[in-house]
């Protein structure tokens, strides 16, 4: 399976990432099919290839949860929805 997600690099302590394509058996600074993206934490600069993630989504690769928070804020995801069950205590 493909996967989007974040691969280390910079120097110590100075720590940026790349988003890449790669395989989900990969190491995670393995070689990717696909540089598709960058994001620094520091600086929260983000810098995205709309049309390569696009593309990378239609064939069904699956962006981990960092990736996903990205390309929600960038708006190129719809935003989950998130589903809290609370129990209903019925009244006595």
């Amino acid at each position: 399976m493909i996967k989007l997600r974040l691969k280390r690099f910079g120097k110590k302590r100075e720590v940026s990432y790349r988003i890449v394509a790669i395989n989900s058996d990969a190491r995670r600074d393995g070689r990717p099919l696909e540089e598709v993206g960058f994001y620094n934490p520091r600086t929260d600069e983000t810098r995205l290839d709309v049309d390569a993630i696009t593309r990378r989504l239609e064939q069904g690769a699956q962006p981990t949860q960092t990736v996903r928070h990205i390309l929600e804020k960038a708006n190129l995801l719809e935003k989950r929805k998130t589903n809290f069950k609370t129990e209903v205590k019925a009244e006595a």
